[in-house]
């Protein structure tokens, strides 16, 4: 049974299995976006819609729900693409990373546009800070997943606004994702902690975090090094608009 469950061919059919998996929510998560982008939110207070039976007829009705839908459909999906690129070990030389020089607006963009309808449809404002004209060299797809991953878990710490600032701050690229919520709590900022010790965290079955996307992030972090420096993550409180804050330093 042991060397069943550690056979080849069962990670194999794992991997397989979460590809398609991961396909088949962005699927979902594109059809939900296009089904956002073509209903404007309804002009009700958050607290009427909660408060009023659930009409399926109704858009009006209908757009939290699916909102909801897209946000948890986007957890999961980033969570499938963790797990397949921690599958294929990344970071290591088999793994296709491909740090090259990068304009850091059309970073942002890029991650600005993926977060925008689901953000959108939450009455969530992205406001923007970077230095556009600004080169850096990192691997672009992994640096996206890292902050699209930030900014989806903000928004379950956020009142209204999350900031995307970027800077450079003496020989690295500061990324900072902060919100105005109420700060991350205690078991989350140890998480943050543990993650660039270079432990995975422990599962919490309450708050449904498995510690999946901080280790993600601490490894991509790592991957990025120039001369004796190395990236690195971390989680505060405080930040630009006094809440949480995730931040990603790229030598």
């Amino acid at each position: 049974m042991d060397d069943q469950a550690g056979s080849p061919e069962l990670y194999m059919f794992l991997a397989s299995t979460v590809h398609d998996m991961k396909n088949s929510i962005s699927v979902l998560s594109g059809t939900l976006e296009n089904l956002l982008a073509a209903a404007p939110p309804a002009a009700l207070p958050a607290a009427a819609a909660d408060s009023a039976p659930f009409d399926p007829t109704d858009p009006a009705a209908a757009y939290p729900q699916m909102a909801q839908m897209l946000y948890q459909s986007k957890r999961l999906n980033d969570n499938l693409i963790q797990l397949l690129a921690l599958y294929k070990e990344v970071g290591k030389p088999a793994y296709p990373f491909d740090a090259t020089p990068q304009r850091i607006g059309e970073l942002v963009e890029q991650v600005a546009s993926q977060s925008r309808i689901l953000l959108r449809s939450r009455g969530i404002a992205l406001e923007l800070d970077f230095p556009s004209a600004q080169i850096w060299c990192f691997d672009e797809d992994l640096v996206i997943g890292v902050l699209v991953h930030a900014i989806n878990n903000a928004i379950r710490y956020t009142r209204d606004r999350i900031r995307l600032s970027v800077a450079v701050d003496g020989d690295y690229l500061e990324l900072r994702v902060a919100d105005n919520g109420a700060g991350f709590p205690p078991a989350m900022l140890a998480a943050g902690a543990a993650a660039m010790r270079g432990g995975a965290g422990k599962v919490n079955f309450i708050s449904n975090s498995s510690g999946l996307g901080l280790y993600f992030s601490s490894e991509v972090a790592r991957m990025h090094k120039h001369r004796q420096r190395h990236g690195a993550i971390a989680l505060e409180n405080g930040g630009a608009l006094g809440g949480g804050c995730f931040v990603l330093r790229l030598p």
